[in-house]
């Protein structure tokens, strides 16, 4: 059974132009592979988010019923075409993108 961790915003106090150097830490330190390191974390910083890809985003967001539900920024079409274009991951969040009640108009 591989180690799992939880970090909740690990880029408190950290400056902003070495997020992506801390996304990239955290990502080579998950393997990937079955029974490897698996981390987790929380972010209220879209800088941070900025350096993820959309595979690596996972949205939990707490229905009406009390309940979460889960699921990938990648799962987006759009998303995924707006970041594929260059546009930031963190900034679509900033712009609701990521927020499945807004609705996307082309």
């Amino acid at each position: 059974m591989g180690l799992r961790g939880c970090i909740e915003e690990p880029e408190n106090g950290l400056y902003h132009k070495l997020l992506e150097v801390l996304a990239r830490e955290f990502r080579e330190h998950a393997s990937g592979r079955k029974g490897g390191t698996q981390v987790f974390m929380t972010t209220h910083q879209p800088y941070f988010v900025d350096a993820l890809d959309p595979r690596e985003v996972w949205i939990l967001e707490k229905g009406e019923d009390g309940f979460s539900t889960i699921r990938r920024a990648s799962e987006d079409p759009l998303v995924n075409a707006l970041v594929e274009e260059g546009l930031p991951l963190g900034g679509l969040w900033s712009s609701n993108y990521l927020d499945p009640r807004w609705e996307h108009a082309l």
